[in-house]
């Protein structure tokens, strides 16, 4: 549930006082395309299928993107450091790329858009025992996607505009930051041979357990993590831009069906 405090954040973080306006709105427009970028192993967003193509729920977002905008797409991944960074130099136009907004990340780039949203998880073996909630994984190794707000998290120093303060009921752990696909690969090899445990999006969780059939989900939900579109500084008028029409594809029902498509259920449900 998107409450009026993130939504100021959101755009006190995205229209600043000092920019070039129209300067991507308008690089867009002269082109007929918008250049996306996002991640290729965080599936099922952003992932290479069997075809050796792009794939996955991101993607499908960004092709509905483009098409309402009615310019060409083109997709790139530079890696979600490059991305989350800023200071493109105009190489890119917008990051559809699940991020989820942090008063860091928005001292860099902008969230003009929060596009989906779904609970981080905490996964384990499904053989294991000892960890039965996020209060067991102090001293544990835990697999996090590199750079991602679940690193945060377990490093206890995450904190999501506008919403209450995260808990942290666990004491130090051992975050193994890396390809999230790898992670649950060697979570799967068994409890604590690799690794203990995982936090991920309850998205990527289902993905991985029905994959591997060697994972389960324990505990409650660990935070509620809202999902923006990311823009680079400097353009009020294309972060409006990105904002109309990530809305007209929520309300029109386009990125429901995508979800419904790649989840089953529709995870723009709690976004206001």
């Amino acid at each position: 549930m998107m409450t009026p405090r993130i939504l100021a954040l959101i755009v006190a973080f995205s229209f600043p006082a000092v920019a070039v306006a129209g300067e991507t709105l308008d690089r867009v427009r002269a082109k007929g395309e918008v250049v996306d970028v996002l991640v290729n192993d965080y599936p099922p967003f952003g992932f290479i299928n069997d075809n050796n193509e792009l794939d996955g729920f991101d993607v499908d977002v960004a092709k509905a993107f483009a098409e309402k905008l009615g310019v060409k797409l083109k997709l790139e991944t530079p890696g979600w450091e490059a991305i989350i960074g800023g200071k493109w130099a105009g190489r890119w136009d917008v990051a559809i790329s699940s991020a989820t907004p942090t008063e860091e990340r928005a001292k860099v780039v902008n969230f003009p858009a929060i596009y989906y949203s779904l609970p981080a998880v905490l996964v384990v073996n499904k053989d294991e025992t000892a960890i039965q909630s996020v209060k067991d994984i102090s001293g544990k190794k835990v697999g996090v996607g590199t750079g991602s707000s679940y690193e945060a998290y377990v490093n206890r120093n995450f904190v999501i505009p506008g919403q209450p303060a995260i808990e942290f009921p666990f004491d130090t752990v051992e975050a193994v930051p890396g390809d999230e696909t790898v992670n649950f690969q060697n979570l799967a090899l068994g409890p604590g041979v690799r690794l203990d445990a995982i936090v991920a999006s309850a998205g990527t969780a289902q993905g991985q357990i029905e994959a591997t059939g060697k994972l389960k989900v324990v505990g409650k939900p660990l935070f509620a993590e809202p999902n923006a579109v990311v823009t680079d500084k400097g353009d009020p008028e294309w972060d409006a831009e990105v904002a109309r029409v990530i809305k007209e594809l929520r309300d029109d029902g386009t990125i429901a069906k995508i979800s419904e498509k790649w989840f089953h259920t529709d995870i723009t449900k709690d976004v206001e």
